[in-house]
């Protein structure tokens, strides 16, 4: 049944993002200032991506992350499958800089958005690293109520939640198809949520 999954999954929200490494050059601007909480959104190029838009009936973007603060140093802690950094690498939490989240191989074009409270964002961060230092794996299901594994916008609504100030009007949606049943929380319900703006898009 995985293989099923595998093609099942992006309409799912798939963390969309193709198997590529830091080739080429990156779309990210130079001059970008994040900060500790930001949350980046970036949509990709091929089938997975195209999936997952079609899936949000023409959304603007497949994937997002949170930006955290790593010694600091800017890095994006976000959930992902099909991103090996090694042989044998398994489907998880990663943590990477802007300049490859955003590479040229993986993304089309990239959103940064801001929550209104500053000390929320970066409890929110706060949260986002410590689960990638569990070394918490990537939900192949998508099941929103099962935080032992998580995909891209579930690591995003949790981190906040467990802030004084959790997302607010972020509803997971029932998709059901083939062989797939879940409640899974779209990218546009994180564009479309209150508690964000958007500072730049590019």
């Amino acid at each position: 049944m995985r293989w099923l999954l595998v093609i099942l999954v992006p309409l799912c929200l798939l963390a969309c993002s193709e198997r590529a490494g830091m080739q080429g050059g990156t779309i990210f601007p130079s001059d970008m200032k994040l900060q500790t909480g930001d949350i980046v959104f970036r949509r990709g190029s091929g089938f997975t991506s195209q999936a997952v838009i079609i899936a949000e009936h023409g959304g603007a973007y497949s994937h997002v992350g949170i930006v955290v603060d790593s010694a600091g140093v800017p890095m994006i802690v976000h959930s992902v499958p099909g991103e090996p950094d090694f042989e044998g690498d398994e489907d998880r939490v990663k943590m990477e800089s802007p300049e490859a989240f955003f590479s040229e191989m993986r993304a089309q074009r990239g959103a940064l958005y801001r929550h209104a409270d500053s000390v929320v964002a970066k409890s929110a961060a706060c949260e986002a690293l410590a689960v990638y230092h569990r070394g918490v794996l990537f939900d192949h299901d998508y099941d929103s109520s099962d935080t032992t594994k998580m995909y891209c916008t579930e690591l995003v609504v949790f981190s906040f939640s467990k802030t004084k100030s959790p997302l607010r009007d972020v509803e997971n949606e029932h998709l059901k198809l083939i062989g797939f049943e879940t409640d899974c929380i779209l990218p546009s319900a994180l564009l479309n949520c209150k508690d964000l703006r958007k500072v730049a898009t590019f």
